[in-house]
């Protein structure tokens, strides 16, 4: 059966290496994967969607409305805006943290709010302050690797084959951080 697993948040939180870090760990377990990038001005805060399917053969990495298994929210805003891809049944994933897009930094928009109860009037949602663990493991930046473990537990693939894979995409510099990051978000 072939999963589908959606990850947006928006430029600079590391949307790219959980990716990695996904697409990787699966690799290593033997299924065929399809990963596809979609950057919105990601290097000015805009969107970052990156589409990630595997399975037995997988022969397009889109994910179409009402197909994904899992969302991974990287931000409230790029949740609320990807919860139409979700599937019946699926699961949303969602760091807290609230960055705000250029029409709210410009004043010509208001960030929403309530978007966390919002996301759970509609669908099944883990709201999950990462920003505060990825602190805790020592860099705000590991928010990413954090959502990554709480992802991690919702999947059939053992802990250790992800911190495997972790110590072999991850910089050694970073090593340490990541993988109390990791453990932080798959311990929550």
């Amino acid at each position: 059966m072939t999963k589908k697993i959606m990850i947006v948040g928006v430029g600079g939180q590391g949307t790219l290496l959980a990716s990695r870090i996904l697409g990787n760990t699966v690799i290593n377990e033997g299924y065929d994967v399809k990963v596809s990038e979609v950057h919105g001005m990601s290097q000015r805060g805009g969107s970052v969607v990156t589409y990630v399917k595997y399975g037995e053969k997988v022969y397009s990495p889109i994910i179409g409305k009402g197909e994904a298994d899992i969302i991974l929210a990287f931000e409230m805003l790029e949740a609320y805006r990807a919860m139409p891809y979700l599937k019946e049944g699926g699961k949303l994933i969602v760091n807290t943290q609230e960055i705000d897009p250029m029409p709210v930094i410009t004043g010509a928009a208001a960030y929403p709010e309530n978007i966390g109860e919002k996301l759970a009037e509609k669908v099944d949602v883990s709201l999950v302050d990462a920003l505060s663990l990825a602190t805790q493991a020592g860099n705000f930046k590991a928010v990413n690797v954090v959502l990554i473990g709480v992802m991690a537990k919702s999947t059939d693939i053992p802990y250790e084959k992800w911190v495997e894979t972790i110590k072999t995409t991850v910089p050694e510099k970073f090593m340490e951080v990541n993988l109390k990051a990791f453990e932080l978000g798959y311990n929550l």
